[in-house]
C-alpha cells in the first residue's frame, strides 16, 4: 500500500524496464532459487484460471522465493473506476485492505502504475515519505490493516502492465528480516510482474468473454422461448377464436349439438393454453431456485389410481392398467408434485402414442427406493434423442405432419422435481416398440429399517 510520491530525488531508485536485460540479473547469486520461481509462476500461469487463485498463488511463490519478501500486497485497477483496489494480500487484514481505493499517483502503488515504472524503497524514511499522499481515509485504513506489526524496513512496488494495458501493482515488503530490497532484485521482479500482468489480463479477458457468452445464451434463450410460446399459443388461440365467433354470428345457426361441441372444443383448447403457461410459471420457479416440497406420508398407488382415472376420461383410445404389490410401502414425499409427475408422464404417453394401445403404470420396491414406470406402446424415441428429453424446449416428433402440442418444459421440471426428491429419472425406448419413462424415489427411514 506504500508508495513513492512524485517529488522524491532525482537519485531516487526508479527503473524502467527498459533500462535493464532480466536474465543475467536472474542468473546472478541466488539464481538457481529464481529460476525455480519463474518455472512455478509460469506453471501458475498455465494451470490456474480463477483471478482470486492466480493473485494468492503469484504472492506465495515470491514471498517463499525473495529472502527480503515478508509482506505483500496485490492490487488491481479499474479503468472504469480510475482507482486502485487490493485483490489479495500475505501478512496483513485483508477484509479491511479491501476497503482502500487508490487514486493514480496516491501511494506507491499509484505512482508504480501512473508512471510504469519500478519503486525501490531501501529505508524507513523513504517509505514513510511515499505514503504522505494518502487520503485520510485510506491512510486509517491501512493502518487498521497493519495493527500490531512492526513498520517496514525496505519496500519494493512493481507496475503491472500488460501490454499498453494498466493492470494494477505489486508491493511486497521487508519489517523484520535482516535481508533488505536492492536493485539487483527488480529485473528479476519485473520479469515476474509482467508474466502476472499478462496472466491476470488473460483471467479478465476470460470473464469478460463468459460473461457476453452468457448473454448471448440468455439472448438465445428468450428468442427461444418467445418463438415456442407463439407457435404453441397459435393453434389453441386460432381454435378458441373461430369457435367463438362462428357461435357469435347471428347470421348462422347452429343445432344444440353443434354449439356443444363448439363449446367443449373452446373449453379443451383454453385447457391447452393453461398447460403451457403454467409449464413457463413452474419453470420460472424453478430457474429462480423456489422450488420447495412439502413432505408428508404418501400412499403411492392411491395417487397413481387418481391421474389413471383422470387421463382415461380424456382418452378413449387408450387402455391404462395399473400395477402396484399390495405391500407397497408409504413414502415421504411431496404428494402435489408426485402427482404432477404422474400426470405429465402419463399426458406424454397419451399423446406419443396416438393410435391408442396399452400404457402400464407400475410401482415397484426395493431395498431402499421404489421404481415407478410408465409405458406406452406409441412412435418411440431414436436413441440419439433419448440423452435430450430433458433438455428445455426439446421435443420428439410424433410422426411425419403430426405435431404435439406442448411447451417442452414438462419433462425438465419433472426431473427437478424427483431429484429434488432424491431419486432420478430416464427413459428407455425403441423406435416404433414405444417407450418407457422410470423415476425413483428413496424410501423413508422407517420403512428401510422396516424392510431391513
Amino acid at each position: 500500500m506504500v508508495s513513492k510520491t512524485s517529488d522524491q530525488p532525482s537519485d531516487s531508485r526508479e527503473l524502467s524496464f527498459a533500462d535493464r536485460a532480466v536474465s543475467p540479473a536472474i542468473r546472478r547469486g541466488s539464481g538457481d532459487q529464481r529460476l525455480s520461481a519463474m518455472f512455478e509462476v509460469a506453471t501458475i500461469l498455465a494451470t490456474q484460471r480463477e483471478l482470486e487463485d492466480l493473485s494468492s498463488r503469484f504472492l506465495s511463490c515470491l514471498i517463499d522465493t525473495l529472502e527480503a519478501a515478508e509482506t505483500g500486497i496485490l492490487l488491481l485497477y479499474d479503468p472504469a473506476d480510475d482507482r486502485l483496489s487490493v485483490r489479495d494480500a500475505q501478512g496483513y487484514d485483508l477484509d479491511i485492505l479491501r476497503q482502500i481505493q487508490l487514486a493514480p499517483g496516491e501511494a506507491m502503488s499509484g505512482v508504480a502504475l501512473q508512471t510504469g515504472r519500478t519503486g525501490l524503497y531501501a529505508t524507513p524514511a523513504e517509505i514513510v515519505t511515499a505514503r504522505e499522499n494518502m487520503a485520510p481515509t485510506n491512510m486509517e485504513l491501512f493502518r487498521q490493516a497493519t495493527s500490531g506489526l512492526r513498520e517496514p524496513l525496505s519496500a519494493v512496488c512493481v507496475p503491472l502492465v500488460a501490454g499498453r494495458t494498466k493492470v494494477g501493482a505489486l508491493v511486497l515488503e521487508n519489517r523484520s528480516k535482516p535481508s533488505r530490497f536492492t536493485r539487483a532484485d527488480l529485473p528479476f521482479l519485473e520479469a515476474v510482474a509482467q508474466l502476472i500482468a499478462l496472466s491476470i489480463d488473460n483471467a479478465r479477458l476470460r470473464d469478460e468473454l463468459q460473461s457476453v457468452r452468457a448473454l448471448e445464451e440468455a439472448s438465445r434463450f428468450k428468442a427461444e422461448l418467445i418463438s415456442t410460446l407463439a407457435h404453441e399459443m397459435r393453434t389453441p388461440l386460432t381454435s378458441i377464436k373461430g369457435f367463438s365467433t362462428a357461435l357469435l354470428m347471428e347470421e348462422a345457426s347452429f343445432g344444440l349439438d353443434t354449439q356443444q361441441e363448439f363449446l367443449q372444443i373452446i373449453d379443451q383448447e383454453c385447457d391447452v393454453l393453461t398447460d403451457l403457461i403454467h409449464d413457463l410459471l413452474e419453470s420460472s420457479i424453478i430457474d429462480a431456485g423456489l422450488l420447495r416440497l412439502e413432505l408428508e406420508p404418501v400412499i403411492l398407488p392411491r395417487i397413481a389410481k387418481a391421474v389413471v382415472s383422470d387421463a382415461a376420461r380424456q382418452s378413449g383410445k387408450h387402455r391404462i392398467l395399473i400395477d402396484f404389490p399390495r405391500d407397497f410401502p408409504i413414502i415421504d414425499a411431496d404428494p402435489g408434485r408426485i402427482t404432477q409427475v404422474l400426470r405429465n408422464l402419463l399426458d406424454n404417453a397419451v399423446k406419443y402414442s396416438p393410435q391408442g394401445g396399452m400404457i402400464v403404470v407400475r410401482g415397484q420396491a426395493g431395498e431402499a427406493q421404489i421404481v415407478v414406470s410408465i409405458a406406452d406402446q406409441g412412435v418411440g424415441i431414436a436413441p440419439e434423442h433419448l440423452n435430450r428429453l430433458f433438455e428445455k424446449f426439446f421435443r420428439v416428433e410424433s410422426g411425419p405432419g403430426r405435431h404435439v402440442v406442448g411447451s417442452g418444459l414438462g419433462l425438465p421440471i419433472a426431473q427437478t422435481i424427483i431429484e429434488s426428491h432424491g431419486g432420478r429419472i430416464w427413459a428407455e425406448s425403441k423406435l416404433g416398440e414405444g417407450s418407457t419413462f422410470y423415476f425413483t424415489l428413496p424410501l423413508s427411514r422407517d420403512e428401510e429399517q422396516g424392510n431391513g
